[in-house]
């Protein structure tokens, strides 16, 4: 293991830091500092061709997968599939839009983009970050994703990398042994490298930027296993995005059906309530996520709650991509799974129940 010393000022902290690396990691972490464009610009996706028109969904899975979309922060993601997606639009929420088919659309189809996350809550003199963690659903352990591991801060011009400082194992030994508490967000110090707040200024990183684990190693193993930060509902969205892509402009749908991929869905759920309010009432809405559950067979169900709360929506029903290892670093699904919901989606659009 390669042990990088955080050296430089204290940190204010009883027991001395560390930031811990493989040898293999610190290397590829720090060609990815050297490499100009290495980190995507804001509002940028995972580079690759700008076009309409249908694009092969593990591509698209791919694609999405590398985007962080914190809740409330959405915009990288949505401005994304604007581009891929022909003939859709922003709404006043932030949802990207589309309606298939001719006339008003009584049938809608939706996914949620937001997830769980960070946003810089303080940045000390040293140049060290501090965090808080945006509201909504999470496990209570989710902070100890972070210990140890790399970040993606969005600056205001670009994804800017750090990592996240661990106690020292080497220069504590003989002292008093650490608390037994789990590691909480209120425990985070992020290193972007930089030595002062006016180097961080400098980096377009400022107080409630958003932050999320690196979403640059998507991981493949296996047969067509893949795995990611909330890869289940970034599969999701891609079968959709397919889908739609599928029909595009067709005027021949029995009858139209908006798209939409709707922000918020974690806090709020403002986007899908806009959808109702504004653009509703609705007969019946099919929400695509994905959710713990074994390889091979797509979940569905009613979803009575949603349908009570927001009426505008009509009768509900949710579709959920079968994923391992629910909202941690490595949360996996099958590609074979996430083409069958894109066929699936593919065919409700059409009518096909």
């Amino acid at each position: 293991m390669a042990a990088l010393l955080l050296s430089r000022g204290s940190l204010q902290s009883p027991l001395p830091l560390e930031i811990t690396l493989s040898t293999r990691h610190a290397f590829a972490l720090g060609a990815a500092l050297l490499l100009p464009g290495a980190f995507p610009a804001v509002g940028q996706s995972l580079p690759g061709p700008e076009r309409h028109g249908e694009v092969q969904v593990p591509e698209l899975v791919i694609r999405l997968a590398h985007i962080s979309a914190v809740t409330g922060y959405e915009w990288a993601l949505v401005d994304t599939i604007l581009r891929l997606l022909p003939g859709s639009a922003r709404d006043r929420a932030g949802n990207a839009w589309v309606t298939l088919g001719g006339g008003k659309a009584r049938r809608l189809v939706v996914c949620p983009l937001d997830e769980p996350g960070y946003v810089v809550g303080g940045i000390r003199e040293d140049g060290y970050l501090t965090l808080r963690r945006v509201p909504g659903r999470v496990s209570p352990l989710f902070d100890q994703q972070l210990e140890g591991h790399r970040v993606w801060i969005q600056g205001r011009r670009k994804v800017v990398p750090g990592v996240v400082a661990v106690r020292s194992i080497h220069l504590t030994r003989g002292r008093t042994a650490p608390s037994e508490v789990p590691f909480t967000v209120d425990d985070v110090y992020i290193d972007v490298g930089a030595n002062s707040q006016a180097e961080v200024a400098a980096l377009g990183v400022g107080v409630l930027a958003p932050v999320t684990l690196t979403k640059s190693l998507l991981h493949e193993y296996g047969a067509g296993l893949l795995a990611a930060p909330v890869m289940g509902r970034r599969a999701a969205c891609a079968a959709l995005l397919s889908a739609a892509q599928h029909w595009g402009s067709a005027a021949n749908l029995p009858q139209a059906v908006m798209v939409a991929f709707v922000v918020e869905q974690e806090l709020s759920q403002r986007g899908l309530a806009t959808l109702a309010n504004a653009s509703g009432p609705f007969d019946e809405t099919l929400i695509v996520d994905g959710r713990s559950g074994p390889r091979g067979e797509l979940l569905r169900g009613p979803d009575s709650e949603t349908s009570t709360r927001w009426p505008g929506l009509g009768r509900v029903t949710r579709w959920s991509l079968p994923v391992s290892y629910e909202g941690t670093a490595v949360e996996t699904v099958w590609l074979m799974d996430t083409g069958d919901m894109r066929k699936a989606l593919v065919a409700w659009i059409g009518g096909r129940q």
